[in-house]
């Protein structure tokens, strides 16, 4: 159930493993990845670590990307230079060690002087350049896979009411009509009204994004990091985020997340220039305590599945856990401990 980036790209999956997927989802539902600017970061936080099983997790996503764009003759994967920026002399000095680290040799490039970005954006420590960036534009991916699962008669457009799921038999469950071996859960943040799995450590977290037009504005094509990201989006358009926020349960757009955004922007700018913004949205990022994927079958109904905890790196993350989760499901491949289920019991 669910018909975002997890539900999406699982059931791809499964079909082309000749398998009858139906899929449930309310259009009009909150969706973090409708929302999502998409991108694929694989140094992150403070420290600049590498992200989470970045070296596996990478290869997996551009070739899922570049497959999805080829199937359905769209343009989505977008690889750009991103130029992270120091926030003091110590950031510096720590990028300089890792830039030496033989692990970081495939996601941590060039080191930069201080002032030697381009000359709109602040630049007073110094940056350096983070390889292998991209960016995916997701509202066209999900369009296309829902599409395709509707004209095929795959997609149900409607709320899931968790009451009507009964189980029938050992591990067979019916929905109101509908008869299934096996239920997969692929709600994002709506797990928490989900009665079989709404006690799993999960916090939605509230994420928000602009675009905006600068005219004025002259920047490489190139995406730009310092707190917050800045991503080109076209012809003089550009978009920044994003806020984060465990507190709002909400995924509306909010005055408060638009002025933290236009802040972050003033810290990229040594100017700020003048903006128009196009638009202002919001959304619920499924995120876990322990920053990974929850993945597999529920410890007591059986045929129950699990496939959420994607978290703010979903678009990095999303292609090898579907693909490991269609392996667990289909021939009954261990999943990784990192992302089990079983973690929590």
């Amino acid at each position: 159930m669910g018909a975002g980036l997890a539900g999406c790209l699982l059931s791809w999956r499964l079909r082309a493993e000749g398998k009858s997927v139906l899929v449930i989802g309310d259009p009009d539902a909150p969706c973090a990845a409708s929302v999502a600017a998409g991108v694929i970061n694989p140094v992150t936080g403070r420290w600049a670590v590498k992200s989470w099983n970045i070296d596996a997790l990478l290869p997996e996503a551009i070739a899922t990307y570049r497959s999805l764009e080829k199937e359905f003759e769209i343009e989505i994967f977008h690889s750009l230079p991103m130029r992270r920026f120091c926030r003091n002399s110590e950031d510096l000095k720590r990028i300089g060690r890792r830039s030496r680290n033989p692990r970081y040799k495939n996601v941590i490039g060039d080191l930069h002087p201080k002032e030697t970005a381009p000359k709109a954006l602040n630049d007073p420590c110094g940056s350096f350049d983070i390889l292998n960036a991209a960016y995916v534009d997701l509202p066209p991916l999900l369009g296309a896979v829902r599409s395709k699962l509707k004209d095929e008669g795959f997609l149900i457009e409607a709320n899931f009411e968790h009451s009507q799921l009964i189980q029938a038999g050992s591990r067979n469950w019916s929905y109101k009509d509908i008869c299934a071996q096996r239920v997969l859960f692929c709600e994002g943040a709506a797990v928490k009204k989900n009665p079989w799995f709404a006690e799993l450590p999960m916090t939605p977290i509230k994420g928000e994004t602009l675009r905006f037009s600068a005219p004025d504005l002259e920047l490489p094509n190139s995406m730009f990091h310092n707190g917050k990201w800045l991503l080109p989006y076209g012809e003089k358009e550009f978009r920044i985020g994003a806020t984060y926020d465990e507190f709002d349960p909400t995924s509306d757009p909010t005055e408060s997340g638009r002025l933290a955004l236009l802040e972050g922007l003033k810290d990229l700018m040594k100017t700020l220039p003048e903006i128009t913004v196009k638009e202002h949205l919001a959304g619920l990022r499924p995120s876990t305590e322990d920053a990974r994927p929850i993945i597999g079958e529920h410890s007591t109904d059986k045929g129950i599945f699990i496939f959420n905890g994607l978290g703010s790196k979903g678009t990095s993350v999303a292609p090898l856990m579907a693909r490991e989760f269609c392996d667990h499901l289909l021939n009954d491949t261990p999943l990784n401990e990192a992302v089990s289920i079983t973690r929590f019991k």
